[in-house]
């Protein structure tokens, strides 16, 4: 089957086309379109600075797309960049977000078969009026997913998130035994449909040092954690726990699950990043299409210097292709 994938530009000022063009510069286009959303502008700018000669079909309206091509289609409106490598600007910003805008419309439209995008900064798509934290709630939103999940994925370590971008204040009175059970259904669903797993084993982290020490460290694991896996249990679903997050990652017991589900953002992220060598993929499960990025940010500090390694971005190119296969129930 052939597909379309919608790539958002990311922040301009940062590393976002350096790994695009670096990535797609080397990918055969036998069942593959990708859809550059930015500016030709942006893109000559960064070809003539990398020295990298790819070549490319220029579409300002999607019914120009041409297949087995790669496809730059405008996507800042009446935006004009103003392209600064490294620099943190309102404009870029803004832009970044328009791209994001019109890949959800593509995928909405049945124009692309999945979304992947690159990095945007969170303080400059802010100062541009967008209060988000950052692309998984705006996707959500946009779609008007109720269910989703943060999933960060390296080949077979797979890690959700109950709670993400909140202070770490916040963490312990955001979980709930109905959102963690929430969570759990939403990793199930998501590791049966877009991972082809029958029968999921997953993972579920404590909150607290030691998963609570039977509550003499916090009674989180007693009287929220455990009741949701119990329910989940109930229901068929194979989950476990909750695990002691120290001890789980560090004697490995990661190899035999097909989740993990942790309560906050740096309890998982932390140990997949160091564990997957900046290879990772963070991929929004629960969405109707299928949505992926790399692991790392901006990377403001070295854009523009031909510096940046594009192996997380291709994972996520690679990824996108392979979840719709498996969304399609198409052979890997």
């Amino acid at each position: 089957m052939h597909q379309r994938i919608a790539i958002s530009s990311g922040d301009y000022n940062g590393i976002g086309i350096e790994v695009i063009l670096k990535t797609l510069d080397r990918r055969p286009l036998d069942d593959v379109t990708p859809i550059i959303l930015g500016s030709a502008e942006v893109i000559d700018f960064y070809k003539d600075l990398l020295s990298i000669d790819i070549d490319y079909h220029h579409a300002v309206s999607e019914d120009q797309l041409e297949d087995r091509r790669v496809n730059v289609l405008e996507s800042y409106g009446d935006e004009t960049p103003s392209i600064k490598p490294g620099e943190l600007t309102e404009l870029a910003g803004k832009c970044s977000m328009l791209a994001v805008e019109k890949g959800i419309a593509l995928c909405n439209g049945g124009k692309a078969d999945a979304l992947v995008t690159a990095p945007i900064s969170k303080e400059a798509i802010n100062r541009a009026g967008y209060h988000i934290p950052g692309h998984t709630e705006f996707l959500a939103d946009k779609t008007n997913t109720t269910d989703y999940m943060m999933l960060l994925v390296n080949d077979d370590l797979r890690v959700g998130l109950v709670t993400v971008h909140i202070p770490i204040l916040k963490v312990a009175d955001e979980l709930s035994q109905a959102r963690i059970l929430q969570n759990i259904d939403i990793m199930h669903d998501s590791l049966q449909q877009d991972f082809n797993l029958e029968n999921p084993k997953i993972a579920v982290l404590g909150l607290n040092p030691h998963a609570g020490d039977g509550g003499v460290i916090g009674t989180e694991e007693i009287d929220i954690i455990s009741p949701a896996i119990h329910e989940a249990q109930a229901k068929g679903q194979e989950a476990s726990g909750p695990h002691p997050a120290d001890g789980f990652f560090g004697n490995q017991q990661y190899e035999n699950y097909d989740g993990i589900l942790a309560m906050y953002h740096d309890q998982g992220l932390i140990p997949f990043k160091t564990l997957s060598f900046g290879a990772g993929v963070n991929f929004t499960a629960g969405l109707p299409f299928v949505r992926t990025s790399p692991d790392h940010g901006t990377a403001f500090d070295i854009a523009g210097k031909n510096r940046a390694n594009p192996s997380s971005f291709d994972q996520a190119f690679t990824l996108a292709i392979q979840l719709m296969k498996n969304r399609n129930k198409e052979a890997i």
